[in-house]
């Protein structure tokens, strides 16, 4: 019986010896030197989360169990979902704040977004999120806290931009790669941060940011840069973002994610003191809006993949995915569509072209093809 327990043992052991793990950074601790193994992070950031009062309303619902009024946003992220998923890693900059049905709930000028939406974010697979824009402290200090205590409550998301301690700076390890996140918006819309809480939004500040990043910098292998800047609606970034590119570079950041303008902006590549390079995306524009002008309705997916081999690091990429915002003559039926599986019949009963017949698909290609900037058209996940 002995000799039959340790025959066994032995198959087991050699068994084991045979399995390899097929993708090195989930192998067991120790089967690969560390020098020599590779790690990859992939990233998605889209652009605007801009909720309107058209877009609730046309969200609203009765609950059958309860006969109360609810708000389902699934809808609006189901063409999508499936992609975001596959990222490690999935950015959004959350346009509106979410503070309770006491505040109402409203669209332009100050935003009041149903709470429904943030776990709707999160199943649809947004994991960091940024609030660090000029809609933060729409719904006041209050507004913004009842927010971040609601994103407390959903696990898996990381909040980025506007905190409830002073600590601006997040880290995320994803396959043994750790990538630092910093977020910041040019101004509040005229709204003053409180002054026992100065932190609550990270503004822009020069000063401020390079004492951000001297802190992070060193404890992460990449640093990415969320930035809310420029000027609304036009198509070039301006001298602002461009300076303030040119500092983040200086200070050694390896890619910004901008936002704000509401339309697509290019891409650009900048020098490093250390001699590596700073992807700079100027905007990503509008990812859910109901803005009604052809050039709102266009955004993208920023796609890049992080490397880390031993002591070398490094991005493949960037490309975009481009995406439409689509919602019908009468405001509602509203979609995020990846351009790939966005349709002509779609695009001809889409509420900006039946109002604008230069809507159709090569002004849309006319936009892209000034971005600088490879243009995916399929999904970039295998």
């Amino acid at each position: 019986m002995k000799r039959v327990w340790l025959l066994f043992f032995i198959l087991i052991l050699v068994s084991c010896g045979l399995s390899k793990p097929a993708v090195l950074h989930d192998g067991p601790a120790g089967t690969i030197p560390e020098g020599e193994r590779r790690y990859t992070a992939t990233l998605l950031a889209a652009g605007d989360n801009l909720f309107h009062d058209t877009i609730i309303a046309s969200s609203k619902i009765t609950d059958r169990s309860s006969g109360k009024i609810v708000y389902d946003f699934l809808p609006i992220y189901s063409q999508i979902e499936s992609l975001i998923k596959k990222a490690d890693i999935a950015f959004i900059n959350q346009e509106t704040v979410m503070g309770g049905e006491r505040f109402g709930f409203s669209g332009y000028p100050r935003f009041n977004t149903p709470s429904e939406l943030a776990s709707v974010l999160a199943d649809t697979g947004f994991n960091v999120i940024s609030h660090a824009n000029n809609h933060a402290m729409d719904m006041g200090e209050a507004g913004l806290a009842a927010t971040l205590d609601l994103w407390d409550t959903i696990q898996g998301v990381t909040v980025i931009g506007a905190q409830q301690a002073d600590i601006r700076h997040r880290i995320i390890v994803k396959n043994n790669i750790s990538i630092g996140f910093l977020s910041y918006t040019y101004g509040l819309n005229g709204m003053a941060l409180p002054t026992a809480r100065p932190w609550l939004v990270s503004l822009i500040n020069r000063g401020k940011i390079a004492e951000d990043i001297a802190v992070l910098r060193p404890l992460c292998d990449f640093l990415v840069v969320s930035m809310h800047w420029g000027e609304e609606y036009r198509s070039e970034p301006d001298q602002y973002q461009r300076g303030l590119a040119a500092f983040l570079a200086e200070q050694n950041v390896d890619l910004i994610i901008g936002h704000h303008p509401h339309v697509l902006q290019r891409f650009e590549s900048l020098g490093r003191p250390d001699g590596k390079t700073t992807l700079c995306f100027y905007s990503l524009g509008n990812f859910v809006s109901h803005q009604r002008r052809k050039e709102r309705i266009l955004g993208a997916l920023l796609h890049v993949t992080f490397v880390k081999e031993g002591d070398e690091l490094s991005i493949i990429g960037p490309t975009l995915v481009p995406v439409i915002c689509h919602f019908d003559r009468n405001l509602s039926n509203t979609r995020v569509y990846p351009l790939y599986s966005y349709s002509e019949e779609l695009l001809k009963n889409h509420w900006c072209a039946i109002s604008d017949n230069a809507l159709n698909f090569g002004f849309i290609h006319s936009v892209l093809n000034k971005l600088q900037v490879n243009i995916l058209t399929q999904d970039p996940f295998p």
